[in-house]
């Protein structure tokens, strides 16, 4: 099997097991900066400022938000629960910030307790979340699969020596070829571990 050496799978949040709707065009709308702007980068160029705080404060407001209207995506919650059965052991990793990411995994009973945030690491695609993620779970990082729907999600398993996977919607299938598998339904992860 592909994945006979996958120990652990560790998970992007949003877009990924849960929909939140954030629209990070608009949210650039509403700081002023050009669309497409990578947010956290940014913040982290300008250094603490004014614009970084009223930035930051803007993108509270829309994830906050998003967390409210978070939804699973078809298929997350099954397959959760399946490798948790299997007893693979599960993580998230997400440039989200803490409190939406709780509110999140409170709303929707997410039964994943190793959750790391922006306020935890390195944000993706830095290696340092999935480094912390694999030593808490005392395997190498070469023994997780990150399953996340865009390409800092892709660098980030690639950076920390993971394998990745790519979940695919309407607006990602330009980053396939630099993913190690890809499944546009949940099901496919679940049959893969199964």
């Amino acid at each position: 099997m592909k994945f006979a050496h996958i120990n652990a799978v560790v998970f992007d949040l949003d877009g990924t097991l849960v929909d939140s709707r954030l629209d990070f065009d608009a949210i650039c709308d509403d700081i002023g900066w050009p669309r497409g702007t990578p947010l956290l980068e940014h913040m982290a160029a300008l250094g603490p400022c004014e614009e970084t705080y009223r930035a930051e404060a803007i993108i509270r407001q829309h994830e906050l938000a998003g967390a409210e209207a978070a939804t699973w995506m078809p298929g997350a919650e099954a397959c959760l629960q399946q490798l948790h059965a299997r007893g693979y052991p599960l993580a998230i990793l997400t440039r989200n910030m803490r409190e939406a990411t709780q509110l999140v995994l409170q709303r929707l009973n997410i039964p994943i307790s190793l959750v790391l945030t922006r306020e935890d690491c390195a944000a993706k695609p830095d290696p340092e979340g999935l480094h912390l993620i694999a030593q808490q779970m005392a395997i190498p990082s070469s023994a997780i699969l990150y399953v996340g729907d865009y390409l800092f999600d892709l660098q980030v398993a690639s950076n920390a020596g993971a394998m990745s996977c790519l979940y695919l919607n309407d607006s990602n299938q330009h980053f396939v070829e630099q993913a190690d598998h890809v499944i546009a339904h949940f099901t496919e992860l679940s049959a893969v571990f199964a």
